[in-house]
Parts: structure tokens; sequence; C-alpha cells
């Protein structure tokens, strides 16, 4: 008797618990998620600078002025309250170099202006030198590709200027409302 008893309370009870979830999940469906790539639907980042995908002309470079160049971005998701902007080198010889971090920009806010300089509420964090502020493309040798990542956000953050991208990441997450990204190249 006391074997019985066993049986049914160590196979048949979680077995009975997985055809009840399997039900539940067959009659309501699989929860809705909104992935990156729907997210990314939602907005669209130009620059006039250069082309998704075409080279980042020298002006924007340590071979020229090293200033940013212009961006320009079409109307956020609902509930925006402010905007994040990273520029990264994912083929950099010792990892993904990060040329500039952004973060506070105005929800009003819909486009940089070349040689961007920010001002309160913007904030500008600490890129891959150790610095505050853009530093444009400068590859030891080869084509790079340069991504521009900006992320509406439904927060402000509580962050310093001494914040790196990943810090700002960590804050970010659970506030991303969308996300979008502009590549460029650029050889030395």
């Amino acid at each position: 008797m006391k074997r019985d008893h066993r049986f049914w309370l160590l196979v048949v009870s979680p077995l009975v618990f997985v055809l009840i979830g399997c039900l539940a999940l067959y009659l309501l469906g699989p929860p809705e998620e909104t992935s990156f790539e729907e997210m990314e639907s939602t907005m669209k980042l130009t620059s006039p600078a250069f082309a998704q995908g075409q080279p980042i002309p020298p002006k924007f470079s340590c071979k020229g002025e090293d200033v940013s160049p212009a961006l320009a971005w079409d109307e956020p998701p609902a509930g925006t309250r402010s905007f994040a902007l990273v520029m990264d080198d994912p083929d950099a010889p010792m990892g993904t170099w990060v040329h500039w971090v952004l973060f506070n920009l105005s929800d009003s806010t819909r486009s940089l202006a070349e040689n961007f300089q920010p001002a309160a509420p913007t904030v500008s964090g600490v890129n891959s030198w150790g610095r505050g502020g853009y530093g444009g493309p400068c590859p030891p040798s080869g084509t790079h590709r340069y991504f521009f990542k900006l992320y509406a956000l439904d927060a402000t953050l509580n962050l310093s200027s001494s914040a790196d991208k990943k810090s700002l990441l960590a804050a970010m997450e659970g506030h991303i409302l969308a996300q979008v990204e502009l590549m460029g190249t650029f050889s030395k």
C-alpha cells in the first residue's frame, strides 16, 4: 500500500502538473513579447554624412577633424522619456571599442548636430579612451564597422558622467522601448 502511494506522489503527480501546464499553454498561447527586431521598425536613425553600411567620411575620424556626424531619427514610441546613444566598433583587435556614450537626451530631441556638444540634461559618458565625448573612427588597420545605437527609454537615468557603456546598458535594462542602429565603415 505504501508503494502505491509513493508511486502516485513521485511519478503520476508531476505528470498531471505537466499536462495541466501544456493544456494551459495550448489554450492561452505563448506570451507576447516585443523583440528588438520589432522595436527597430518603429524608428529610423540616419545621418546626412553617410548611408547605412557606407564609409564614414574622414572628417569624422582621427584622420580629420574628429567631430561627431549629424544624426537624426523619427518619432519614437509613446511613453519615451529620454534617449541614449552608443557608438562602438566590434572589430577592434582587443574587443569592442566604445567611441561615444550619451544618455538622458530629452524626449523631444530628434537630431544631433554635427560636432554635438551635450548640455543638461544630456550627459556624455566615458568612452574606451577613458574620457567623455566623441572619439571618431581610428582603426589600426583594415576596415572596421561602427555602430551608432539609439535607444528610446521610458525613464531618465540616474547615472553620472563617469558611466561607461557597461553601466549604461545595466541602467537601461527594463526601460528600452525601442532600439535602432546605423552602421558605417571606416578604413585607415
